[in-house]
C-alpha cells in the first residue's frame, strides 16, 4: 500500500456560478470570506499531503476569488458542465482530463471540497485521507449521525394518505413509534469531505467506490449551505468557534 508521501493528491473545489437556493451561494460570505475561499483554504491547509488545490468554475468572479485564497484555477469549466443538473462525476472527469492532457499530470487521490460545507477544517481532509490509506477502501464518504429516522418516515400515498417509507419486518410488527434508542444508528452523507481513487473515477466511472470508509463527523461541522437559514446557522457555529479559537 502506498504512503500518502508517495502519492498525487487532487483537491477539488468544484464552485459553479449558478445556484438555487441561495443567489451567488459560493460567493456568500461566512466570516467575511466567501464560501469558495473557505474550501480553498482547508485544502491549502492539508499540505504538503495535498499536492494541488484546483478550483473547477464557470464564473470569472468565483475563478479570481479562488486565485486569490491560493488555488490554481488552470482553465474555466465548460458551461454545458455547470447546469443545475449537472453531476459531480463529469465535473470531475473534465478536471482530470485537463490536467492530464495540457501538463501530463496525473492524480492518484481525488478530493471533493464543496464550497457548500464551510466547517470544515483541514484536518477533516488529512483524516479522511489517512481513513482511505489505512482501510485500502476504494473511496471515503464524511458522514454524520442522521437527525431523523427512516424508520419514522412516511411517503404520500394516495388519495391524501400516507404509507410507511421503510418496509422492514421490523418496521411492520412494532410500528412508528419505537423509540429512537432502540433503532440503530442512520448515518448521513454530509459533503464535508470526499475522497476517491483515480481508478474508481475512470474505470468505475463514479464519484465514490464500492469499498467505502465513513469519516464520522460532528453536527456542528456538518453543516451544508442550501438555504439562508443554514447560512444563518453557519455563520453562528463560524463566529463560536472563533471565540473558542
Amino acid at each position: 500500500m502506498s504512503s500518502a508521501a508517495q502519492l498525487r493528491i487532487l483537491a477539488v473545489v468544484p464552485a459553479r456560478g449558478g445556484s438555487k437556493g441561495i443567489v451567488r451561494k459560493n460567493l456568500q460570505l461566512l466570516g467575511g470570506r466567501p464560501l469558495v475561499a473557505h474550501a480553498v483554504e482547508a485544502g491549502l491547509g492539508a499540505k504538503p499531503l495535498i499536492s494541488r488545490v484546483v478550483c473547477s468554475t464557470d464564473d470569472p468572479e468565483i475563478a479570481e476569488v479562488a486565485r486569490s485564497a491560493g488555488a490554481e484555477v488552470p482553465f474555466m469549466r465548460p458551461v454545458e458542465l455547470a447546469q443545475d443538473g449537472t453531476e459531480d462525476w463529469p465535473v470531475f472527469v473534465h478536471t482530470l482530463d485537463w490536467l492530464e492532457a495540457h501538463e501530463g499530470w496525473v492524480a492518484d487521490l481525488i478530493v471533493n471540497l464543496r464550497p457548500t460545507s464551510p466547517m470544515r477544517t483541514s484536518q477533516h481532509v488529512t483524516d479522511a485521507i489517512g481513513l482511505l490509506l489505512e482501510t485500502g477502501a476504494d473511496s471515503v464518504k464524511a458522514v454524520c449521525l442522521a437527525r431523523q429516522h427512516p424508520h419514522k418516515m412516511w411517503l404520500r400515498g394516495n388519495g391524501g394518505g400516507i404509507e410507511p417509507f421503510l418496509k422492514t419486518p421490523f418496521r411492520r410488527s412494532r410500528g412508528p413509534d419505537v423509540p429512537r434508542a432502540e433503532l440503530e444508528d442512520v448515518y448521513w452523507q454530509n459533503g464535508v469531505v470526499d475522497v476517491t481513487r483515480r481508478q474508481v473515477i475512470r474505470e468505475q466511472r463514479a464519484m465514490i467506490g464500492k469499498r467505502v470508509a465513513g469519516l464520522v463527523t460532528t453536527p456542528e461541522e456538518s453543516i451544508d449551505i442550501d438555504t439562508p437559514l443554514d447560512l444563518a446557522l453557519a455563520e453562528l457555529l463560524f463566529a463560536r468557534r472563533q471565540v473558542r479559537a
